[in-house]
């Protein structure tokens, strides 16, 4: 008898266990997820809308997306709630040591341009080849 095949039959079987239990326990956290929700969680539907949650009745959850603007939706329509973004400070008052800092200095030009010295000769060719 040839006990390869029972063997590949096993190993299937063991997959699909594996992956059944691992689905199971994302459904268990998604379902403690939204029966945990409370008023002014901010939340994103399945299909993208940002919201805040205003009002909880059983399976109705009310999100406010925009100041006066408020949709009432299924609790298994909520996907995730949102962690308010972390701003970074920059607490460093002094300049960076890389910084350069240029002071502002006065050009006098002159009226008459016939007194600055002419152009080299390599710089008028190098202007000419490349037109």
């Amino acid at each position: 008898m040839d006990y390869s095949f029972v063997i590949l039959l096993v190993v299937a079987f063991g997959g699909l266990l594996f992956m059944s239990n691992r689905s199971r326990k994302q459904q268990r956290e998604a379902q403690d997820f939204r029966a945990n929700l409370v008023i002014g969680d901010e939340v994103m539907t399945g299909s993208g809308l940002f919201g805040t949650v205003t009002a909880i009745e059983d399976d109705v959850i009310t999100l406010e997306s925009t100041p006066g603007t408020r949709t009432r939706w299924l609790r298994a329509a909520i996907a995730r709630k949102v962690e308010p973004p972390v701003v970074a400070e920059d607490v460093d008052d002094e300049p960076d040591d890389d910084a350069v800092v240029v002071d502002d200095a006065v050009v006098d030009v002159p009226d008459d341009l016939s007194s600055l010295p002419p152009e080299p000769p390599s710089a008028r060719e190098g202007d000419r080849d490349s037109k």
